[in-house]
């Protein structure tokens, strides 16, 4: 007799459904599992056997075989525990197989008959459920999370017992209504009228945030760069659900999901200290999991102190930068992690950090050294250079608010970025747009044309950096809600590239 459930597995974070699939026949008592699983599948038949004979004095002494299809692709996790287990109590007859038809299950089991939760489950729920299937029974620590997704039947259980209840029939499990977890919105308390002065740092960081440009913010210590950093998520609009569904799945693959009831629905902001390895920031390791430019998704990469980042780190930077995702190829896999952040970076002008002012105590060979950590292609990557100046004590030493706030930026950065969707006809940012694009949507009068080539020559730029401008100079305008780009407006784009040449080009 052969017996299939109905499970799930992942791959990058995307969930796939798998079928495990029981045969139990006469022969020389043994129990294999095939379908390309690796150590912790074939460790899991240990795991089901102790289980069931703890719980039901009973194992069947047959030959058992259990294949995980598709048997073309790798498996791994802990995930096929509760199906194997749950084939096998149907063979045994404790559980009726009409009882668990078109359900998926998926949980680990301890010795007792536990079961634990697992990470990534969302992913496979969210994927299984656009295909049709409506019921899961999953981990009880897992059922908040698994009830994030709409319009389908969850029951968690605590224990494999609880399968073999007279009550227990997926039938008649409740529907659960979850969309006032969508309604909910969490607050970011940073704001921007905590920031004194720094007004053209602020107005970078809008059009950073209304365009999805990416920010190298260049100041002495204590200018703010890092609070202004820290602030910038207050200013860029709320996930959407779809944004929300897919930065806590790439969490739940993680593991770094803090509550499991709810969404992440709050842009996230990553701030890895400069001494992170390469696998940390790009994703890695035996099991491939995502690294910080992909917990940043729909969010911030904060880079404090840039040069202090190993050069050979700071270069994997450069392709997710452009495509927006990351490839991770290794012996065992190919992943493919979805990358799409704005790279928020700030560093000092030199070491000592006062360049330019009497108290600077580097030489220009230290100063050339300590500028050339940064690589010219990933400088380039980066659309605006601002520079933090020191703050006057006259500001410092004032009460009032700052007159910008976050919650009056937001409506500019969301206005404008509804007018890029409308334009576009699609969700699609300035900082986005394709060469063939820039040609559309980003002309030009004569006289911008003019100024435009004046400082190409005088700067030395590239062909990124002229594109890079253009397209601040479409997100500037549509900040202003003009139709096309005034001169105003590519002016103020070009002066963000100027730093290029006072610090980068000596």
């Amino acid at each position: 007799m052969i017996i299939k459930i109905l499970t799930g597995g992942i791959i990058g974070i995307d969930g796939y459904a798998i079928a495990v699939e029981l045969d139990i026949s006469s022969g020389m008592p043994s129990f294999d599992i095939v379908g390309l699983p690796d150590s912790s599948i074939k460790e899991s038949k240990e795991r089901v056997r102790a289980a069931i004979k703890n719980n039901f004095n009973d194992f069947p002494v047959k030959k058992i075989t259990v294949n995980l299809a598709p048997a073309s692709t790798k498996k791994e996790g802990s995930y096929f525990d509760l199906p194997i287990a749950v084939a096998l109590l149907v063979s045994m007859g404790k559980i009726k197989k009409e009882n668990i038809e078109n359900t998926f299950f998926a949980g680990e089991l301890s010795l007792d008959g536990y079961i634990r939760p697992l990470n990534g489950l969302l992913s496979i729920v969210h994927h299984l459920s656009k295909n049709g299937i409506k019921k899961f029974v999953v981990p009880y620590e897992n059922k908040e999370e698994a009830m994030l997704i709409q319009n389908i039947e969850v029951i968690g259980i605590k224990h494999i017992s609880d399968l073999t209840h007279k009550d227990f029939n997926v039938n008649n499990i409740p529907h659960y209504e979850n969309k006032k977890i969508y309604n909910e919105t969490d607050k970011i308390n940073l704001n921007f009228s905590d920031v004194k002065g720094q007004e053209s740092v602020i107005r970078a960081l809008t059009i950073s945030a209304a365009g999805g440009h990416n920010i190298l913010m260049i100041g002495p210590p204590g200018s703010g760069k890092t609070m202004m950093a820290k602030r910038l998520p207050s200013i860029l609009p709320d996930l959407t659900i779809e944004e929300s569904i897919t930065t806590t799945k790439i969490y739940s693959v993680s593991g770094q999901i803090e509550n499991r009831n709810n969404l992440v629905k709050i842009r996230p902001f990553r701030a890895p200290h400069h001494t992170v390895s390469y696998a940390a920031l790009v994703g890695g390791g035996r099991i491939i999991k995502p690294g910080e430019i992909s917990l940043s998704h729909n969010g911030i990469l904060f880079l404090d102190e840039l040069p202090e980042f190993n050069r050979n780190v700071l270069e994997v930077l450069r392709q997710p930068l452009e495509d927006k995702f990351i490839n991770i190829s290794r012996a065992t896999a190919n992943i493919t992690y979805p990358a799409n952040f704005i790279l928020v970076a700030s560093m000092n002008p030199c070491p000592c950090g006062h360049y330019g002012a009497d108290k600077c105590t580097c030489s220009t060979n230290e100063i050339s050294k300590y500028l050339h950590k940064i690589s010219g292609p990933l400088l380039d990557r980066i659309d605006i250079h601002i520079e933090a100046s020191a703050i006057e004590y006259n500001d410092l030493k004032t009460k009032e608010k700052g007159k910008i706030t976050s919650e009056n930026i937001k409506k500019t950065v969301v206005n404008s970025r509804n007018i890029q969707y409308n334009r576009y006809k699609t969700k699609k940012l300035n900082a986005e747009l394709s060469a063939k694009e820039i040609e559309i949507y980003c002309e030009l009068s004569d006289e911008s044309n003019t100024i435009l080539k004046q400082a190409f020559e005088t700067f030395g730029l590239s062909a990124r950096a002229y594109h890079k401008i253009l397209k601040m100079a479409r997100t500037i305008s549509d900040l202003d809600e003009s139709e096309n780009i005034e001169t105003i407006h590519l002016v103020e784009a070009i002066q963000y590239r100027s730093l290029d040449r006072k610090y980068f080009n000596n």
